[in-house]
């Protein structure tokens, strides 16, 4: 039980890692067509960009189903469920509280929060396949946290004006 627990945590670490790698290399590598569409105005609810949901998805399934059927490959069927949690927490922050394709009133004042977005609004700054930066979903280096100047200068211009 511990190791398939280990599995799928360890799992969504790890997609960390091949998000990041995926988001600078592929998306704004190769398959820029499909992720351009996000960085840019588009019509409709689906972007061509939601196809790299589709690709994980697949992934996921496969191993789940992979690890199901053989059972000398079982734990497969552990990291597919970590690979599928990355993408669940990856649609609630991405989709839902960053770019708000789907409506709900969720709490993003807390630091790690702030720090999170602030590093995606950075990255969709560029409209272009070449010079963006913060490629990282669930985790951003503490370069984008705001100042501690800043946050007092917040801080003192509220107090004056009120």
């Amino acid at each position: 039980m511990l190791v398939n627990v280990a599995l799928v945590l360890g799992t969504f670490l790890f997609m960390e890692g091949v998000a990041w790698f995926t988001h600078k290399y592929v998306m704004h590598g190769f398959l820029w067509n499909w992720h351009s569409d996000h960085h840019n105005h588009h019509n409709g609810f689906f972007e061509i960009n939601d196809l790299f949901a589709v690709v994980f998805s697949i992934t996921a399934i496969g191993l789940i189903f992979t690890g199901v059927e053989i059972p000398e490959l079982q734990f497969l069927t552990w990291i597919g469920a970590g690979v599928t949690l990355y993408g669940l927490f990856y649609f609630i922050f991405h989709d839902i509280i960053v770019h708000r394709r789907v409506k709900m009133k969720i709490d993003t004042s807390g630091r790690y929060m702030q720090r999170i977005m602030r590093a995606h609004y950075i990255h969709h700054k560029v409209h272009t396949r070449a010079g963006a930066e913060a490629f990282g979903f669930l985790y951003a280096p503490k370069k984008y946290d705001r100042s501690v100047k800043s946050k007092k200068a917040e801080t003192n211009s509220k107090s004056a004006s009120a």
